[in-house]
């Protein structure tokens, strides 16, 4: 299946397009440039939020909150059924750079960090990183954004020798603030962090007034395992699902609904922010586009449906008692349908058979994920949206090993998978036939 990108790029297979973007995608700031210049090259037109909407039938948008965030959707008819949405996330667990991000002690400097997102710290020790990010600049009367990235190995996170730590291997917790701290040099470099920042983003480090920077593995993803089974790379939770979605979306052909390609940020930290799930972002944009066509808005959502999509834990091979003992995802076996009779994922005994049925006819083989039942594990972003916008919503994700270390694993079938279903997913509209009762076309 051809992978949309630009007209004029080199074709890639699902794999490598996927360690394309994320090799360009080390902050959630990055993944939402990479998705604004694939919508526009694919003829999908910006509108910002404190512009007045004039939507056209059979027209293309997108519209980004806080250059982390985008919503993108295509008109139809006037006389729209409702909405289709694939929603996904743009951020993953990092260190995040502090104000005032030197300290020079012993020799050193170091970065001063501090964690976002529930990560396994470990995995960062030892390896070359570098800063991502965005950098507020003074441009006149105006506050101007800069995405920037020190394309280079910058510092690195040391671990202590075993000699000096000998419980390292049978009895160890990392401290954020002792233990994973970056050293970028010795004290002769005092100073200049911000100056190599601010020639990376193209500005002087006078205008620099404000900043959200990260750090990231410089390690590339690669496809790995005896028949090349394996994709592992940073940032595949939620990036590969927001892959396949996009991917989806731009191939899907048109319906009696409206489809949305959602990319909420902050979902590791909880979504409560204005570009999260837990915002009114969403909720307006849907609110504006019924507007836009005089649609009943309540009608349009007891028409809609939502696939919330965030990568699911694959059955790990050194450790299967911590799965449940009969649903537990393999990786290169198809979506993972997610519950949770907490309510900690959205689906339910409706939203599920929909989805299955939509799988069923694109040929998508699904697995199911719950939690061990001594287990509370994780949330996600449907129900958190959910709060806001009432939807029938399924929660689903991609079987994936290592979540939140800063390298995971994935299978290299899956992510195509994603793709057929989301595309025929975009491709459908729901209809409300009476209470509990749908028709999926």
């Amino acid at each position: 299946m051809e992978i949309l990108y630009s007209k004029e790029k080199k074709k890639m297979n699902c794999n490598e397009e996927l360690l394309n973007f994320l090799d360009q995608a080390p902050t959630a700031f990055h993944t939402i440039a990479y998705v604004r210049n694939v919508l526009k090259e694919n003829d999908y037109e910006e509108i910002t939020e404190g512009s007045t909407w004039k939507l056209k039938e059979n027209a293309k948008y997108f519209v980004v909150r806080n250059e982390s965030s985008v919503i993108a959707f295509r008109t139809v008819k006037k006389e729209f059924q409702g909405f289709m949405i694939g929603a996904s996330h743009s951020d993953s667990p990092a260190f995040k750079i502090k104000e005032n991000p030197e300290i020079a002690a012993n020799g050193y400097v170091k970065l001063n960090v501090e964690g976002y997102g529930g990560m396994l710290m470990g995995p960062w020790l030892d390896r070359p990183l570098s800063v991502a990010g965005r950098v507020i600049v003074k441009e006149g009367d105006c506050f101007a954004t800069k995405i920037v990235n020190v394309d280079r190995d910058l510092c690195i996170i040391p671990s202590l020798a075993i000699h000096m730590d000998r419980q390292a291997n049978s009895d160890h917790t990392w401290n954020g603030q002792t233990d994973m701290l970056p050293i970028i040099g010795d004290e002769s470099c005092k100073g200049s962090f911000m100056k190599i920042v601010a020639k990376a983003a193209g500005v002087h480090e006078k205008d620099i007034i404000g900043h959200d920077l990260f750090l990231y593995v410089r390690e590339k993803g690669t496809v790995l395992g005896a028949d090349k089974e394996y994709v592992s790379a940073p940032h595949l939770d939620d990036l590969q699902c927001g892959f396949g979605n996009l991917q989806g979306f731009l191939q899907a052909s048109k319906s009696a609904s409206i489809p949305m390609l959602v990319i909420f940020d902050n979902e590791e930290v909880g979504s409560s922010t204005k570009q999260g799930a837990n915002s009114t972002f969403l909720e307006d944009t849907m609110h504006r586009i019924a507007a836009s066509f005089q649609r009943e808005f309540a009608s349009a959502a007891a028409n809609s449906f939502m696939v919330s999509a965030d990568n699911a834990h694959a059955i790990h091979p050194n450790h299967p008692e911590k799965a449940d003992p009969v649903n537990r995802p393999h990786m290169n076996q198809g979506i993972v349908l997610k519950f949770n009779a907490n309510q900690l994922y959205t689906t339910d005994g409706v939203s599920a058979a929909v989805f299955r049925s939509l799988c069923e006819t694109c040929k998508v083989p699904l697995q199911v994920f719950t939690n061990r039942s001594d287990s509370r594990g994780g949330s996600t972003l449907g129900n958190i949206s959910n709060t806001h916008v009432s939807l029938n919503t399924v929660d689903i994700g991609l079987a994936q090993l290592a979540m939140h270390s800063c390298y995971e694993t994935c299978g290299t079938k899956d992510t195509q998978y994603l793709i057929t279903a989301m595309k025929k997913f975009f491709s459908c509209s729901l209809q409300e036939e009476g209470q509990g009762t749908y028709r999926l076309k």
